[in-house]
């Protein structure tokens, strides 16, 4: 599958595959930021890229980035449309608190504070492919299908 990337950035980097057979390739940041507790901020990459029609590219957490830090992909799993050509940003929100302190701390930023420099893997790429659904407006789907019953946490899944 040929999806194409196109720098913007001087400081900006091709995604890449780090072993054969991952699904997610590293994006990094092309700049330093600071991101203060409890900020939530765009973090640029420094690319644009061509989706193909019929396909998005997933922007997901790092395992190790949310292991590590408390640093997490604010809208959960992002979305790049095949039709959007404007630079991708990472959306993150540092989870610390104030008092908090956590490696890589600003002395100056307070505790708490996380420093984000150029080349630091951020966040993952994940290619997908979907399919556009046909809405059929109905008055009542409790007839189409089975209705399985129950609601909310109603597979027996305790807390």
């Amino acid at each position: 599958m040929d999806v194409y990337f196109q720098k913007i950035h001087l400081d900006a980097a091709i995604p890449q595959y780090k072993h054969t057979g991952d699904a997610g390739m590293d994006v990094t940041s092309c700049v330093d930021m600071v991101i203060k507790p409890g900020e939530t901020c765009i973090v640029p990459t420094g690319l644009k890229v061509a989706v193909p029609v019929g396909y998005e590219l997933q922007v997901r957490a790092r395992s190790g980035v949310s292991l590590k830090t408390p640093l997490r992909v604010a809208n959960g799993v992002g979305t790049v449309d095949s039709g959007y050509r404007g630079e991708v940003g990472v959306i993150i929100h540092n989870t610390s608190w104030p008092w908090q302190r956590k490696r890589r701390t600003l002395s100056e930023g307070g505790p708490g504070t996380y420093v984000i420099s150029k080349g630091d893997r951020i966040a993952q790429f994940v290619l997908n492919k979907y399919e556009v659904i046909d809405i059929i407006p109905c008055e009542d789907v409790a007839s189409i299908g089975e209705d399985r019953g129950g609601g909310f946490g109603s597979t027996g899944v305790k807390g």
